[in-house]
């Protein structure tokens, strides 16, 4: 049976969040330190790495953990109410429009903080970056995201602009790029731009995992296409995450700026470059295609590989949610990082799904449109 759109949107948001949470508490750390902190692999909602998790980090005093989400999905939510209120396609306008003044002005339950706050007090310093570009120093909106450091921050929000282009991975892709240029540039647009490509590919009926990943190479530019290509050939051998994880990451090795030491980045990490990638989707789609597609297994892959994993996860978790429908999604995951994050997650994408509704009708209008005047100018004289 064909997933509706519905169901298709419910899996992408919330097995995103579900990703996110999973994978929080053990970001930033090795596949070996996560198995000694542990006990093993993480096969579950697991609680913080540190105890003592309001001081071990004092630039990040953040409950990471106990099903916690992070600010993923955070934006990812900011961005679907950007979408309920324009209802149509966005891009960096909107952004400076709407998503800014959601960030700085309409506390919201933060669950990392257990309390209610702005998110602007709890997003980190590449997303505050849009609110100082765009806020305060009014630089134009297409072209803010220059100078920022080259994350996957733009990138791990991009799940509701696949939902909105739901089967047309170009348009997607496109209306990425232009929205993640107030945030972004260069490879971290670039895979703003083809992840969420990836997420409407998945919504594709009789799509798969392989079928996502052809999609993604076939937009994907420069750096991101030859990381995705490397990581393709690699997940080509292995069947279950265990045996992937150091394969992997020795694919996307070369074109990842960070280094072998995530909390310790090397000196040109994170700049522009045509060479590099960002090291998050790339894994999120060689786990993708390690677990043929199956929700549980891509997601605790890409957990367990550590690094920026709760990103990973997320985008793991989207393409996989938006393959199987919400019921891929574990629903014991589910109601533990909805109880402990206290957000209705299916919220969003209900929402979502119908503004993608409304924007398929205003697009097919204005294709009629197009088709009538093209028609009357191009007739045979």
């Amino acid at each position: 049976m064909t997933l509706t759109l519905e169901d298709r949107a419910l899996g992408a948001l919330v097995g995103a969040a579900v990703g996110d949470a999973l994978g929080g508490p053990v970001e930033g750390w090795t596949p070996d330190q996560i198995v000694e902190r542990h006990g093993g692999r993480v096969h579950g909602i697991v609680g913080p790495w540190y105890e003592n998790w309001r001081t071990a980090r004092p630039i990040a005093p953040y409950h990471k953990g106990d099903g916690h989400v992070t600010d993923d999905t955070l934006m990812t939510h900011a961005l679907v109410r950007v979408y309920e209120t324009v209802r149509d396609h966005l891009d960096a306008h909107a952004i400076a429009e709407h998503l800014v003044p959601d960030l700085m002005s309409t506390p919201r339950w933060i669950p990392e903080l257990e309390s209610e706050a702005l998110p602007l007090q709890r997003i980190f310093l590449a997303e505050k970056w849009i609110v100082t570009r765009l806020h305060y120093a009014h630089v134009d909106p297409r072209e803010a995201g220059s100078g920022n450091i080259v994350n996957c921050g733009a990138a791990m929000y991009m799940a509701p602009v696949g939902i909105t282009n739901a089967g047309n991975p170009a348009g997607a892709y496109a209306e990425a790029l232009d929205i993640a240029g107030a945030h972004q540039s260069s490879y971290g647009r670039e895979a703003a731009g083809v992840f969420a490509a990836a997420v409407a590919a998945a919504c594709v009926p009789g799509a798969t995992a392989a079928s996502v990943v052809d999609t993604a190479l076939s937009l994907a530019k420069d750096g991101t296409r030859a990381a995705i290509a490397a990581v393709r050939e690699a997940a080509a051998g292995y069947r279950d995450f265990e045996s992937a994880l150091a394969p992997l990451r020795a694919a996307v090795t070369p074109y990842d700026s960070v280094g072998p030491d995530y909390r310790n980045p090397s000196l040109d990490a994170r700049r522009p470059s045509r060479l590099h990638a960002i090291e998050e989707l790339p894994i999120a789609l060689g786990m993708l295609l390690v677990a043929g597609g199956r929700y549980e297994s891509a997601v605790l892959g890409a957990v367990n590989y550590g690094r920026d994993c709760d990103s990973i996860a997320t985008m793991a978790g989207a393409i996989a949610g938006a393959l199987g429908g919400e019921d891929a999604v574990p629903a014991a995951w589910t109601k533990q990082v909805a109880e402990a994050s206290r957000l209705d997650l299916r919220a969003p994408a209900t929402a979502l799904a119908a503004v993608a509704r409304e924007i398929f009708a205003l697009d097919r209008s204005r294709r009629r449109s197009h088709e009538a005047a093209f028609t009357a100018i191009a007739a045979d004289r």
